[in-house]
């Protein structure tokens, strides 16, 4: 790994000029999100013009449950994906021992970005298209054993994970007081009767954190769009509804209800599994529950925490998204129905750093 930011973009600019045999002519830093990677788009004299470098950071240790493994590397999820059509960014080299990874520069137009502009039926076709991606996605298969996402899985530790950072960052936010431990406990139960639920689900392979800012529109070299997949190497093995909350339930873009339930309804029968109704329906709001819960405890850890409240400006769309997931399963379980009063007792403006 590289240390400070001087030594960073110096590091970067020899691999580019090494790599792909061209001068470096500028370096720009590129915000991140809520991980601690960094990201460069680097001008060259050459060609392509432009390339991101992708620079690996040590993880903080908020970021996953102690004692399981990081994420894997960017390859060979990446390659593999590629070659079965999905799209993603193509690589242009990289040096592994540094952590870093040369990629196409995609851009800067995002889902999250086209959206702002767009009229509800331009809207409605790019949300299709991106859900689109996901009976893709999860039709695949690793039959030489060799991709490590297929080996990754939304298991308990997860969903205990997801539990207590929502306990320690979240629950004071609704309580204005830090949590008790009965109140933690309710937080801690509830979660595990989710994953108990999750656990009966079929297992595919799902992106992980298929939101709006995650996707990239970029030309396909004859005028026409096409949406392409970044943030790719945590994929894991989940219900069929996990990216579909991660990309309708997405803090940064919050959507209609009616249009929520036609895109569901929609892609339903087009997933693999051909979940049933009812029990699709179902697992959507509780997976709500639980990767929305974490979100805003992230959101909130990131303000209290790291001074970073870039993120505080969408806990608002974040709560919104809990209370009716929350209001919509409390009656499946006594202790949804305890998480659901806490979840309706939260703030919906941003917290304070």
């Amino acid at each position: 790994m590289i240390g400070d930011s001087e030594s960073c973009e110096t590091t970067v600019a020899r691999v580019v000029e090494r790599e792909l045999a061209s001068t470096v002519v500028e370096i720009e830093p590129l915000a991140g999100g809520l991980g601690l990677r960094r990201f460069y788009r680097v001008m060259t004299t050459g060609h392509p013009s432009s390339v991101i470098a992708r620079v690996e950071a040590s993880e903080d240790p908020a970021g996953r449950p102690a004692g399981t493994a990081p994420e894997p590397a960017l390859e060979p999820l990446r390659s593999f994906l590629e070659q079965r059509g999905l799209p993603v960014p193509s690589r242009l080299g990289g040096d592994s021992k540094r952590g870093i990874e040369l990629l196409e520069d995609l851009g800067s137009r995002t889902l999250a970005s086209a959206v702002v502009r767009a009229s509800a039926g331009e809207r409605e076709a790019l949300y299709a298209a991106a859900i689109d991606l996901i009976p893709r996605l999860q039709n695949l298969k690793d039959p030489a054993d060799e991709i490590p996402a297929f080996k990754r899985r939304l298991d308990h530790a997860l969903f205990d994970y997801k539990a207590d950072l929502f306990a320690r960052w979240s629950l004071p936010e609704a309580l204005g007081r830090e949590a008790q431990s009965t109140e933690v406990d309710a937080v801690r139960a509830a979660f595990r009767w989710i994953a108990a639920e999750a656990a009966t689900a079929p297992a595919r392979l799902a992106h992980r954190d298929l939101q709006s800012r995650n996707l990239h529109l970029c030309s396909d070299g004859s005028g026409e769009e096409r949406l392409v997949m970044i943030d790719i190497q945590g994929a894991f093995l989940a219900p069929p509804e996990y990216d579909l909350v991660c990309l309708l339930r997405d803090s940064y873009v919050e959507l209609p209800e009616d249009e929520v339930r036609s895109h569901l309804a929609r892609v339903r029968p087009l997933l693999p599994d051909r979940p049933e109704a009812e029990s699709f329906a179902r697992r959507f709001d509780l997976l709500t529950l639980s990767r929305k819960g974490k979100d805003h405890a992230r959101f909130v850890y990131a303000a209290k925490s790291r001074g970073d409240d870039r993120f505080a400006r969408y806990l608002s769309n974040t709560v919104r998204a809990l209370r009716g997931a929350a209001a919509r399963v409390a009656c499946l379980d006594p202790s949804l129905a305890r998480l659901a009063d806490l979840v309706h007792a939260l703030p919906e403006s941003a917290c304070a750093g």
